[in-house]
């Protein structure tokens, strides 16, 4: 158990890592306490503010595209995305939550970096507020321990 505990803290280990975030502005209160929490936490997991270049998109169906340009200049370990889809009165909710989400996981298994998707998708805006600071502190804890797994595993 003791070497189970020594693996799991070297996996949030932020020291060295350089982290891509793009976060959506629609819904812009939400999404920019999501940002807050997410950089608290890389900064708490080590990651140097230098190592991290913060974006920001129209909405979410943008992000994949600023996440794959992102991977595409091969300078990061990990990508962060960053949202808000709140369920409205039509189909619309359904288009840009399975569309966002399907880009990132593609981001993800094309380029073979690690994307922690923390957009949102809930069914009002009491619940986003809700779940944004967990969720942003999430999104940093998966990006650095992704980024390490798949550093140990290459």
């Amino acid at each position: 158990m003791q070497g189970a505990d020594k693996g799991q803290a070297a996996r949030l280990d932020g020291t060295d890592l350089r982290i891509g975030i793009v976060q959506a502005r629609f819904n812009e209160a939400i999404t920019a306490r999501l940002a807050q929490e997410c950089l608290a936490e890389l900064k708490a997991l080590g990651v140097a503010d230098k190592h991290v270049q913060h974006v920001t998109v129209p909405g979410a169906l943008e992000v994949p595209l600023a996440l794959q340009a992102m991977a595409d200049s091969e300078r990061f370990d990990a990508l962060i995305a960053l949202g808000c889809i709140i369920r409205g009165e039509t189909y619309h909710f359904e288009l840009v939550a399975n569309e966002s989400g399907a880009g990132v996981t593609r981001v993800s298994l094309d380029y073979q970096i690690p994307v922690a998707n923390a957009i949102l998708t809930v069914e009002n805006e009491a619940q986003a507020w809700a779940r944004v600071e967990e969720k942003g502190r999430d999104a940093a804890r998966v990006a650095v321990e992704m980024a390490n797994l798949l550093e140990d595993l290459s």
